[in-house]
């Protein structure tokens, strides 16, 4: 499975080799240091490229890497999507931020952005106390739909994009998020589960 991965993200994604080198650095350090904490769930450990390297690179078709603007991931864990997305980007005015309340979690992925030499910034704490201005807000495993909205709409002040990967779920928690506020968005099918979506969501401050 790693060998086809590492095909897809280099043929459709266009990862290039050192990106290659970082991400296989990167599962090294993964699975080791889950010996000791939970980072992903054990259950996945045999099948990281897929469930967590692919599941996370997928996320790029629907990110303007060239532009100078930036990033933030919500609730980073071991960096899944992050700093995958980080690992990818090589453009030096497109800033990747990771915000994770663990400070086991954050003292790993800072180690890591040090180790693969990744362009990053981390923040460890709690979000309330967190300036998360970005152009677009990435989530994977953080918290459901109508509190990622509610962050959207308190703490980003500028017009952005929100990319959450979600579950069989999806649908259900948008029709909740619906009753709140009106939002447009838009489904598209993960490459990694059938049952899987990214959810799209245009953050217009305006409206």
């Amino acid at each position: 499975m790693r060998d086809e991965v590492i095909n897809y993200l280099i043929k459709s994604l266009k990862f290039d080799a050192i990106s290659i080198k970082k991400l296989d650095k990167f599962c090294i350090n993964v699975l080791s240091f889950n010996k000791r904490y939970n980072l992903i769930s054990s259950s996945t450990e045999s099948d990281i490229w897929k469930r967590h390297v692919l599941d996370s690179a997928q996320l790029v078709k629907f990110i303007d890497f060239t532009a100078n603007s930036s990033l933030s991931d919500l609730g980073s864990g071991a960096g899944f999507p992050g700093l995958v997305l980080a690992i990818y980007n090589k453009n030096p005015h497109f800033h990747v931020k990771l915000f994770e309340k663990s400070k086991v979690k954050g003292s790993f992925l800072r180690n890591m952005i040090k180790d693969l030499d990744i362009s990053a910034e981390i923040f460890v704490g709690d979000l309330k106390g967190q300036d998360i201005e970005s152009n677009y807000i990435v989530c994977r495993a953080f918290k459901k739909l109508p509190e990622i909205m509610r962050i959207s709409r308190e703490k980003i002040k500028k017009n952005h994009k929100i990319i959450i990967l979600k579950g069989k779920s999806a649908q259900e928690e948008v029709n909740k998020a619906l009753k709140e506020k009106v939002f447009e968005y838009k489904l598209v099918d993960s490459i990694t589960d059938k049952e899987s979506k990214i959810l799209l969501i245009d953050a217009n401050k305006s409206e």
